[in-house]
This record gives C-alpha cells, structure tokens and sequence, in this order.
C-alpha cells in the first residue's frame, strides 16, 4: 500500500490485485492517490460446499475469503476517507468480477466508485484510464460467474463420488477432465504403437573438392522405401562400380515471413520449447514483468503489456515505434513498406493488444542487470518477437540436385540465405544452412562410400506443455488464463508426472481417466468443452443468458452424476498391493499405497500400527544392500531428490529421476538424465558398469548387445553400415 506524504489527502482510492503493480502505479499517480491491493481475490465461494443455490437460479453464495477479512476492512477504511474509487484490477473476466466484489463491498463506504482498465503499465496508460473511468461491465461479470458455477458445479457433483468409490482428495474439472483424456489417449497410442522397421542409404559424394551427401529417393522413377537389411544389400550390389551423373538440378527462392507477435498460448509453447519452462513458471514470470520490475534509475517498470491475450494485434504507437528502431538499427531494406499486419485465430476475443514490450527502447541487454536470469529470458523472448514481426521475410536460395546411378536416383539438398530479414533478430532452429559445390546437369561425381542405416517407425510423441497447450487452443478448449493451472492441477493430483518435458499419466490418472470416459462421456468430449467456451463468449457479448446456460446443461448434468454414483464400482484399495516386505514394527506385511505425492509403503494394521516408508525404488547403485528410496528435504526448501535406504552408511544421493527397470547388464536402478543439447538418456550410476541409452532406444537396446550404444531403436538412427 502506498503511503500519503505531509498532510496532503488522497481523493482517489485506486484498487489493484498486487502489492508489485501498486508499487508501480503509485510513482504514475503521485499524492493525489492513494494505492491499495486486494492481494487477489478477496470475495469468492466456500471452498467447505458447493454454496450454489439451483433451485434459485443457481445463485451464488459469496464469502470473505478466510484470511482476507483484515485487508477488507482496511479497504473499507481506507474508501470512507476519500471522495471516490477506482477498481484497476486486471483487463479480462476475472478482473471484472474482482473489481464487481470489491464494489459491493464498497459500496456503503463511498457512494462514486468507478471501473479503469489499462493494457499496460506505463505512465501514459495509467493516466489514460485514470482520466476515463466507467461503470462495471456486468456481462463480463457474469460470463466469470457462469464459468465459475460451471466448474464448481462440475467439481463438487463428481470429486465426491471419487473420494467415495476409488479414494479421497480426488478431484474432476471442466476442463482439466479433457486434458487428462487428451493425455491419456496419447499413451494408449504409444501403448498400442508397433514399429516398422526401414532403412535410408546415402552416398557421400566428393565434387571440386568438397564432398556432400545425397539420399536414395526413387527407383526407375518411383519413390522408393526400404524395408529390410537383404534389400539394402541387394540395392548395394546393384550400385557396385556404377556413375553417379547430375541429371536435375532445381534452383527456387523460398521466403520465410516473421511470426506474429505473442498471444498467451504461442508465448507458453515458445518458452516451452525454447527455454525448458512449464506453463506455470512462463506466466508467473510474464506476471512479473507486467506488474513491473525495480529498474535501475527508473523505479518500479512494467516491462511488457498484459500477458493473458488471443490478439495478435498491435497499437499503432507501438508498430511505429518497431519500424523507426527497425529503420535506424538495421536499414530501409528491413523495413515493409506498409506494417506486418496478422489475423487472429477463430474465436479470437480480441480484447487486448498481444504480449509485447511496453517501451522498445527499453533493450533486453540495457535491463538485463536489473533481472533475474528467466526474466531476462522471458522478456528477450518478447522483445525479439515483436521486432522480428515488422521486419520483411528472410529470403533463401533453395537448390535441390538429382543424380543418377544407374536406375536409381539420389538427392542432395542445399540452401542459402540471400537476404537475412527477420532472423537477423530472431534465430530460429530452421536458419541452419548447408551448402553444395558448383554442379552442373551431366557432371559426373565420385561415389565415396555408402552409408545405409536401419531406422523404425516411432509412436506419436507424449504431450509436453508446450504441445498440450496448442492442442487445447486449436480445439477451442478453455482460454488463455485456464492452460497453466490446468496443467499444473493435473500434476498436483498426481494425475501426470513429467519425464523431462513429456508429461506421462500415472496409473491413478488412467484409471480416473477411465471412470470419467464411461460415465461422463460428454462432459469430457472435446466438442462438447469447446461449446461450452463459445457458449461462455456468447454471454460476454450479451447474447445468451448466463442463467438460462446453465439451467440447459444442469438438468442432464444431474441425470448423469446420478446414474455414475449407482454404477461406478467400488475401487477402494485397488491400487493398494501388498508386498513382501515385513514390517518391522509389528511383522505384517507392508502393503504398497497410492498417497498425494505417490506410492509409500504403509502397514495395513492401521491404525494400531502407524508404521510407513517410502517405497524402495531399486537397488542402489552404489552399495549392495541399500534401495534408492525418494525423499524431500527439510520444510521441502530444495526439493525432491533421491538417496540409499542405508543412509549414512551409504551416502548415494541424486536428483536424476528413477527409471521403472533394473539395468540390464548390473541390475542396479536406471536413471534417466537429461544432457543439454542431446535429450534424455537412461544411464546406469554404478560407476563400474556405465551403461547407458538414449531414451527412446531403451527397448530395442535391451534386447539387443546390452551396451544400449550400438543398436537401433525405435525412431533412431543405427550403426549397421
């Protein structure tokens, strides 16, 4: 809260969600204003019931949320001693409906409360709302309610009937329901996948001194697939002591064009994939930099624009300022001649501008001292986006040359960059280039060696963040707001765990998964939830009654959750499986249990026996008697990581996450690491064996010479040359 300074009084009470973005709009504002934070959400519903009345229009029963009362009244106090309000909680639903409980709350204290909204916090933008206050937007209001009575309505009908039949602290969602299918039916995909064995040839071709490669692409001028080792080597014996000759070369300019600038879920799989954050971490950093940052010589900055948007589109003051730094910094030639403009996805709401900085000017290199290391990430990413946006396309020489041996037919593949264009801000994976020698159709080149390789057909990849959340904004499931807490609730439920980046459904997910898509097949449709969001929409613009929306999907709602509670099979203890582990405590054996955090082993004398541990993982790899056993540390400060059972006598300690298989040549526990650069490998740690294997070659390998280094697996490239 900011401070009032001499005797001057405030007029104005402006009410923001954080401390931070206070902060920042105080120096704006000055002595005029006086800054206050609801720190979030201040009124919601009881988290104890469901506190939906239905029968009465589905009417909302609204309580102070506990530990809130203090900041409440402190507002209240604050709003009697000046003449008017301002609510300037954030730009989309969930701020409305903020700001629409803080004014009936209000509204006793001071009788001219107002609504200001700003896309940015910057100086302008703030004084700009200040100036143009307005009323609430109650259809804004009420598009949040409905989702909000949606979702709790869905959640406490069926969590209940999970706690009841399969065991307690389960939950269902609206939307995270969908995500958890979406994850699951990948793995039965992955589960059920068969992979097919084929192989590529290339020759390594030497020309004016320089050698290339080219692959096998047809034979007698069809396309060619290999499929086996024998016709491998009867394409070999063909091409023995035969010329290669240039018979086509193909010479096209291709042109590359920039990328719109970020809307939330395009900005979550960029980090994704380029910096290795989850949703979360994106947009609680994103968060940051909006609310502002501690700016060396300036104060409080915000930094980028809001982060939750579905617009690609940018203000004209801001495409101005990009084309005059594009014009100064890298020339006329970078520049179009009219701006870059970008359409929105189908559905778009369009309310804000997309995610970009708020001052240009303001290089990620000239603040980088003044953020933390993924700030600084975070926000280059968005700088670099928005300039590469307004730049003209990279150009590119693309030559394609087809040479002959015989009856058949290689190609070799080469390209140049002409003009650099936008990747002269924005690198992207696919600038990498490669070059050919000078050739000409009827040339004749030199064969040096053939290189053939066995390859296999790979199962679809498992879903990480950055493929879940375009997966779920392509199919109109939940907005940009909904991606990260889905997410994260899914692996806070232990419903999913990630594997490096891919996130892996448990068994309990599985099997929730399974209840859920038998006896809520259309809550958990993706039609249906994609619908729904349009349905959602449609209340925004005041075109359908939030009432009556909700009155048509409760009453077939009510029907379903009441035939799943009489055929949902009671699956109690059904994840429980003993083990052969005495207790030691009373002699019974332990039995293996699913808690919120994972498998343990618990005593089933409970609760005259009180007795647990966590579940023995595997042999340590560096003693012979212990078992690597998970554990956190203390208060949970440094997080999960793993150690010997037979601490301190054996001191193995690793963060690496376990595998679910012995290693096949020691069988001590598997580990699998994850090398920067080169993925994620299963390595043994015993330092005597050192086996090790890129992950998706683990099966193949197993089977194979055991040293996980020599064969093929599947989607990978062998050494059988």
């Amino acid at each position: 809260m900011s401070k009032q300074n001499g005797n001057n009084k405030a007029n104005t009470l402006v009410i923001v969600e954080s401390p931070s973005k206070a902060k920042t709009i105080h120096k704006y504002l000055g002595d005029g204003y006086v800054i206050s934070s609801s720190v979030g959400h201040i009124i919601d519903l009881p988290k104890s019931r469901l506190a939906i009345d239905v029968e009465n229009n589905f009417k909302p029963e609204y309580i102070t949320i506990r530990g809130k009362a203090k900041i409440l009244n402190e507002l209240k106090k604050l709003a009697s001693n000046v003449s008017s309000v301002l609510l300037a909680t954030d730009p989309d639903r969930e701020g409305e409906a903020i700001s629409w409980h803080l004014s009936n709350a209000l509204a006793d204290k001071n009788g001219d409360i107002k609504r200001i909204e700003f896309n940015e916090i910057t100086e302008h933008a703030v004084k700009e709302a200040v100036s143009h206050p307005r009323q609430i937007n109650m259809d804004l209001v009420n598009a949040q309610q409905a989702r909000r009575i949606l979702d709790r309505i869905v959640g406490y009908n069926i969590s209940p009937i999970l706690w009841k039949k399969v065991k307690k602290g389960l939950s269902a969602g609206r939307v995270q329901s969908v995500a958890l299918k979406v994850i699951c039916d990948r793995e039965k995909e992955i589960d059920s996948f068969n992979p097919e064995e084929y192989w590529s040839l290339e020759a390594e071709i030497a020309s004016h001194n320089k050698t290339f490669r080219a692959q096998l692409a047809m034979f007698r001028n069809e396309k060619i697939r290999i499929r086996g080792r024998e016709e491998v080597d009867s394409i070999l014996e063909d091409l023995k002591g035969k010329e290669m000759t240039v018979r086509d070369i193909k010479v096209q300019e291709r042109k590359r064009k920039p990328s719109a600038p970020y809307i939330t879920s395009k900005l979550q799989q960029d980090a994704a994939n380029r910096l290795g954050f989850t949703s979360q971490k994106t947009m609680i950093i994103a968060q940051q930099l909006y609310e502002g940052i501690d700016i060396s010589n300036e104060g409080p900055t915000g930094l980028i624009t809001y982060m939750r948007t579905d617009s690609t589109r940018i203000s004209g003051g801001a495409i101005q300022a990009v084309r005059d730094y594009i014009s100064v910094t890298f020339g006329n030639e970078y520049l179009p001649e009219k701006p870059n403009q970008y359409t929105n996805k189908k559905g778009a709401q369009d309310a804000h501008e997309a995610i970009r900085p708020t001052d240009l000017l303001r290089t990620p290199e000239s603040i980088k001292a003044d953020l933390t290391r993924d700030q600084y990430k975070l926000y280059d990413l968005i700088w670099k986006r928005l300039v590469s946006s307004q730049m003209n396309p990279e150009v590119s020489e693309v030559r394609t040359v087809s040479l002959e041996a015989g009856e058949y037919l290689f190609r070799a593949n080469g390209s140049k960059v002409l003009f650099k264009g936008f990747t002269a801000v924005e690198t992207t994976d696919r600038t990498e280039r490669t070059s050919l020698p000078k050739l000409a159709v009827g040339d004749r080149v030199a064969i040096r060696e053939f290189f053939p390789e066995q390859h296999f057909t790979t199962p679809p990849p498992r879903y990480n963040d950055a493929s879940l959340v375009k997966f779920l904004e392509e199919s109109g499931i939940g907005r940009p707001s909904t991606y990260a807490p889905t997410i994260n609730t899914l692996v806070k439920r232990y419903y999913v765990t990630r594997s490096g980046k891919q996130l892996v459904p448990t068994i309990l997910g599985k099997l929730v998964n399974d209840i859920m898509a038998k006896h809520f097949a259309s809550l958990v449709s993706i039609d249906f939830t994609a619908n729904m969001e349009d349905r959602l929409d449609h209340i925004e613009d005041a075109k359908t009654d939030w009432v009556g929306m909700l009155n048509e999907f409760y009453e077939p709602f009510r029907e379903t959750v009441e035939k799943a509670e009489l055929n949902i099979e009671e699956m109690k203890g059904i994840l429980d499986e003993e083990t052969d582990i005495d207790c030691e405590k009373c002699g019974r054996k332990m039995v293996k249990k699913l808690g919120k955090f994972g498998f343990f082993l618990a005593c089933p004398g409970f609760p005259e026996c009180r007795n647990s541990k966590p579940l023995p993982l595997g042999k340590c790899p560096r003693c012979e008697d212990g078992d690597v056993i998970k554990r956190s540390s203390k208060k949970g400060r440094g997080g999960t990581f793993y150690a010997c059972s037979s601490y301190p006598t054996c001191e193995f300690f690793t963060r690496d996450t376990p595998a679910e298989k012995p290693c096949p040549r020691c069988g001590k526990l598997l580990f699998k690491k994850i090398i920067k650069g080169k993925g994620e490998k299963l390595i043994c740690l015993k330092e005597s064996c050192g086996y090790q294997v890129e992950l998706l070659d683990e099966t193949a390998s197993a089977n194979g010479n055991g040293n996980g280094q020599n064969n093929n697996g599947a989607g990978q490239q062998g050494n059988a040359s």
